[in-house]
């Protein structure tokens, strides 16, 4: 049970989301649980952009832009185009209805840490989420042991780190066959009558996989994606990327952080 007593290292490094992740113990969090909150996913309003998984490409295709950003090429869902807009999340603090929350959404607040000085992932919570609570539905412990919601939730997070790992061999092979490039997307904006007002407004520059490359990969390559069962993620990514006209319409319906609509 990757749980851990008191006594241990402050957790290092930040993850999109959590504020004060802190080893799960029943000395620490005895007391503690999960409690319904008003509006649950609030916490993604802020979130323009969020990491997702190779097995999640062809569930979230149908909702968001699929794109690889930064050095290490992370794949994530575009759920906006400004910095601390999400499109996605309504008034009520819900993701809008049909549209797919992402695994690394869905976690929250419990995340996986490593144990430094050995292989193992420590079982942590966002003590400041607003679902923990002294004064929980579900508690975090009973009689001292992990109660069922919180072995399920170290079962989640360890199917969510395996396709962590998958999706960081997913990108090395494609990087090893030379298949992304650089793409920008902008769009022109346009008044009520649909006449051009001003110059194209670029949204963002990004990785994608080349489907030009993809389509002139020599068989034994072709193969090798078909056979890894990467292929089916490449082109889930290729038609998400259909999606930018719908973040880019909500995004020009929408106005910016802390601007009242007109």
């Amino acid at each position: 049970m990757p749980t851990t007593a008191g006594g241990v290292p402050p957790i290092t490094g930040q993850v999109l989301f959590y504020k004060q992740p802190q080893p799960l113990s029943a000395e620490n969090h005895g007391g503690l649980g999960v409690k319904q909150v008003a509006q649950p996913f609030a916490f993604l309003r802020e979130a323009h952009a969020v990491p997702v998984t190779v097995t999640e490409f062809g569930v979230a295709a149908a909702s968001y832009p699929i794109i690889f950003v930064g050095d290490e090429r992370t794949p994530v869902a575009v759920m906006g185009v400004r910095q601390g807009q999400n499109l996605f999340v309504d008034n009520n603090g819900f993701v809008f209805e049909d549209y797919y929350i992402p695994a690394f959404v869905r976690r929250y607040p419990f995340v996986f840490a490593a144990d430094e000085g050995s292989d193992r992932l420590l079982l942590c919570v966002d003590r400041a989420a607003p679902m923990v609570s002294n004064q929980p539905d579900v508690p975090f412990f009973e009689n001292g042991q992990p109660s069922k919601f919180t072995q399920d939730a170290v079962e989640f997070c360890k199917e969510f780190e395996r396709q962590r790992r998958a999706t960081l061999d997913f990108v090395k092979m494609i990087g090893a066959m030379d298949l992304f490039e650089q793409k920008t997307v902008a769009f022109q904006p346009r008044d009520a009558q649909g006449r051009e007002t001003g110059p194209q407004q670029k949204v963002a520059d990004y990785w994608a996989i080349s489907e030009e490359r993809l389509n002139a990969l020599p068989q034994d390559k072709y193969l090798e994606l078909r056979n890894n069962g990467a292929l089916g993620a490449c082109y889930a990514h290729l038609v998400s990327l259909l999606n930018w006209s719908k973040v880019i319409q909500r995004a020009v319906r929408t106005p910016p952080p802390g601007q009242a609509a007109a």
